[in-house]
Order: structure tokens, then sequence, then C-alpha cells
């Protein structure tokens, strides 16, 4: 309802825009209205007619992002307060995890977490369940049903191996928290990267190796099988790239050659925020699509050296990947140093997270007895 006046279809006589031209006369401030409050929330603030935005119709604007990591502890605390958790769970250790996440996307993650535990018959949740359901939440589910030749994986190993080994090489690169060759979403592999911290903006120099982490899956098929036997598989990377690409050149200022003018607006096409009449000659269309596929065409190459360099460790973790299918961080760098991606048994280097939980639950705590007002609803091993 609160969409730009003129916008639209039916002008001036559209029901919608005469319902918000009697909104705004009823919030102008003249007529006595006590105690009416209107309350209005939107995820579109720039397709907002600007009347709405000027001082005396709305007294307060609440500016709400994606919450910190105390906010995401606080948001897990609320989804999680039904639900049963084992003695392993720590909260503040997902919230840190879990950068960049919304309050929709913690409470899904809870959610998938739980269904994970059922699936099982397991009775309480445990950190590997809220492990595989950030998983999940992240890369999409599993497809474990889709059969894959021998070479389509082998090729989806050295895909993946590419921009694990080049993004561990790139010291403004977020750090690589997993690399799978495992069917998920709509992929056959991917290689997912964590910031350690909220990410609050964006730097050149990192956005430039972000582009070349991103570009070196195809810089890994060409030169593992040569320029005729590249596949489709880097479709995904070439439409991030192109992005990030076009708003480093056309929003953010970062092209000495385009300059600091924003011509994402323009660009799109959008008529309604004033840049009505506001237009791109062809000779700056020329100059930013040059731009653009300078900065790509950088980043293949300089992926490219990365991976010529580190060509045995590209090697080691490609087979790695198709020995054992998914890989975290840590076992990444030892498979590339040539080494299990674990520790022995009777070494106690596993991760906590990776560890079984079930072995955990206390024994020596008495459990209440069914029916005493909980449910019954105790943790249990299951058997």
């Amino acid at each position: 309802m609160g969409r730009h006046r003129g916008a639209g279809y039916g002008g001036g006589n559209d029901e919608r825009e005469q319902t918000l031209n009697q909104l705004l006369v009823e919030m102008d401030g003249f007529e006595a209205n006590e105690g009416v409050i209107i309350i209005a929330a939107t995820n579109r603030k720039d397709v907002l007619d600007p009347a709405l935005l000027r001082p005396g119709r709305f007294d307060r604007q609440v500016t709400v992002p994606n919450p910190d990591i105390k906010g995401r502890e606080k948001i897990l605390n609320v989804h999680a307060r039904k639900t049963p958790l084992g003695p392993d769970v720590d909260l503040r250790l997902i919230a840190r995890g879990t950068p960049g996440f919304s309050g929709a996307d913690l409470a899904n993650l809870v959610n998938e977490a739980a269904l994970t535990a059922a699936r099982v018959g397991r009775r309480f949740l445990t950190m590997v369940d809220f492990e595989n359901a950030k998983d999940k939440v992240m890369m999409g589910a599993e497809r474990r049903s889709m059969v894959l030749t021998a070479d389509q994986k082998e090729k989806t190993a050295y895909h993946e191996a590419g921009h694990a080994v080049v993004g561990l090489a790139l010291p403004k690169c977020d750090p690589v928290y997993k690399a799978t060759i495992i069917p998920r979403g709509g992929a056959l592999g991917m290689v997912v990267s964590l910031p350690e911290i909220d990410r609050l903006n964006w730097h050149k120099a990192e956005c430039e190796e972000k582009l070349t982490m991103t570009m070196a899956g195809k810089a890994a098929e060409v030169m593992k099988y040569g320029k005729e036997n590249v596949s489709n598989g880097p479709a995904g990377d070439i439409q991030q790239a192109s992005g990030l690409a076009r708003a480093m050149v056309m929003r953010w200022g970062m092209s000495d050659k385009v300059g600091n003018v924003d011509y994402q607006m323009a660009h799109e096409g959008y008529m309604g925020n004033g840049a009505g009449g506001f237009s791109i000659s062809a000779h700056t269309k020329e100059l930013i699509e040059d731009e653009v596929r300078r900065l790509i065409d950088e980043a293949y190459q300089n992926a490219r050296v990365i991976l010529e360099e580190r060509q045995e460790e590209w090697e080691r973790l490609a087979q790695g990947l198709l020995e054992y299918e998914t890989l975290t961080g840590e076992e990444i760098k030892r498979v590339m140093r040539g080494e299990p991606p674990s520790a022995d048994d009777d070494d106690d280097g596993t991760p906590e997270a990776a560890k079984p939980s079930l072995a955990a639950i206390p024994k020596t705590k008495p459990k209440p007895s069914r029916g005493a007002g909980d449910g019954g609803l105790e943790p249990e091993p299951s058997t």
C-alpha cells in the first residue's frame, strides 16, 4: 500500500493510491487523533512513497538488521526453549558459527535439528544434529539417491578442490567451512566459507580475493581436463562472480575508470526513486562491461597461478574428496598436508562437534518418573 504513487497501473485512480492518499491525510498531524497509533513495516524501503518518510508522518523509524552474535544466542534460546537439548549443546557456539543468519534462519535451524534427531529415534538434540541442520540450511538437502558416474564425481572433486585450495591460500577470504561432492540442493558439490565475525562491509582487496576463489572452480577444470572438456558446472560461479564484479564497478566505486558514480539504479531501469530520465551512455556501458570483464579475467588468471603453485595439494584434496565425499575445514588442511582427515581412534584430537554425543549422557543423574509433570520427555539415549 505504501508503494510509490504513479508507478503502477491505473494512474491516480488506482484504489491502492487512493487508500495511501487518505492515510497520508489522516497522518498529517492537524487532526486530533489522540489514542491512534500507526505501525508499519517493510523490507523494501527503496520503493516506498517519499511522503511516508517525511518528518511528521512516522515519528520513529527503527532499522532491524540481522542479529549479531548476542542476538543470535538469545533467539536460539527462545526457539530451543521447548526442545529437549543434550548436555553437549552449546547455543553460544552455534550462534558464533552462524554469522549472517536471520531470526527465521535460526528458527529453521532448530526445527531441522529436531527433525534430524527424530529421524534417528533420538529424544533430545545434540551438536551433531545442529551441524547437520546447519549444512542443510546453508547448502541444501543431500541428494544421496542421485546417481553420479565416476567421471562426474571426479570432475566435481577437482572443481571443488580448486575452490578450497585457492580459498585457503588467500588470506582475506573467509575461512573454508566445509567441502563436499555430495549433491546438495541444485549443485553437484560445493565449498562453503563462513566469516569468523559478522561482516559489516566489503573492501576492494577482499572482493578481488573472493572473485579469485569463485573463479577457481573453472580454472581447475580447464587445468585438469583442457578447455574443450569444461562442463557447465561453473555456471553458478560465473553468475556469482559477475554479480560481485558489477556491484564493485556500478555501485561501490571500486573501478578507477568508471569512477565514483552509482549506475545501478539506471541499469535496473527503476523510475520511481528520483532516477527518472537518467540513462547510461553507450560509451559508459562499454566501459562498465570492460571493467567487469577485466576483474573476472584477472581473478581467473590469479586462480590458475595459485593452483599451479599448489598443484600437489590440489591433487591430494581432490583424491581426498573422492574418498571421503565431505570434509570440514580442519580435515581439508590435514588432507592437503598428506595426512588422514582425522586423528587415530586412541588420539583425543577429534573435534567435539564430531564426537558421538550419546555416550555423553550423565548416568548418575536420577531419572524422574514418567508423568511427573514433564510428559516423560527426559533425555534418554536411544538403544
